[in-house]
């Protein structure tokens, strides 16, 4: 079976609970995902400063829960907002225009950059994550990373059952939620994965896949019974 790509697919309203994230608010004035990665810093800095006491200031620009464990060892660069119960372990690098979740996962050595997690996201061993936005309990096996730019710096396009221009050079990918991410696989720029998909190990993926698949290989993707 190839990629199964439909229009709802990949639209927020598909892809996501918006009850499940802080950034519900933000996410709902767009259509695609994408379209949101541009103002995600500005967004985080809005809603930090409405924060209430239950927050503290880490330092310029950076907000966590007063619940959240952040280990000695890692770095958050502002705007970044770390929410209720999560925690960022050992030498984590937040680089900033992060928005953390409740009960996220932000695992040792991964880095992150420009993106929105949902509640309970996991990204819990050496991954990379830029330039994206991860659904409600999407997990990523470790090793996994979003290819965020392509290796000729060109305009990232997403291969629907369309092609849609972004007008971005940096564009991740987009995880509908309960996706699953197998160890050490690559989401190439502008990937869109519909929920409760999951993607074996070791794969590379692009384009859009549809929900309740599982992702073999390329050109082998079965719906989920």
């Amino acid at each position: 079976m190839r990629n199964i790509t439909v229009h709802s697919l990949i639209k927020i309203s598909d892809l996501f609970d918006l009850s499940h994230t802080a950034a519900a608010s933000y996410l709902s004035g767009y259509i695609y995902p994408w379209e949101a990665l541009r103002g995600i810093s500005d967004f985080i800095y809005s809603l930090g400063e409405k924060l209430g006491g239950d927050y503290v200031c880490l330092a310029d620009g950076v907000w966590a829960h007063k619940t959240a464990h952040i280990f000695p060892t890692a770095f958050i660069g502002g705007p970044a907002i770390i929410g209720e119960d999560s925690e960022v372990r050992h030498c984590a690098f937040i680089r900033g225009s992060a928005l953390v979740g409740k009960g996220c996962v932000v695992g040792n050595s991964c880095e992150l950059k420009n993106v929105i997690l949902f509640d309970g996201v996991q990204v819990p061993h050496f991954n990379y994550v830029g330039d994206s936005i991860l659904g409600y309990k999407a997990h990523m096996g470790a090793g996994s990373i979003t290819s965020n730019i392509k290796s000729d710096k060109s305009e990232v396009v997403i291969k629907g059952e369309k092609e849609y221009k972004t007008g971005l050079v940096k564009v991740g990918a987009m995880l509908g939620d309960y996706v699953e991410i197998g160890c050490n696989s690559v989401l190439n720029p502008g990937t869109v994965i519909g929920r409760r998909t999951s993607v074996y190990p070791l794969s590379s993926v692009r384009g859009a896949i549809a929900a309740d698949s599982i992702y073999k290989r390329d050109g082998e993707i079965v719906r989920r019974k």
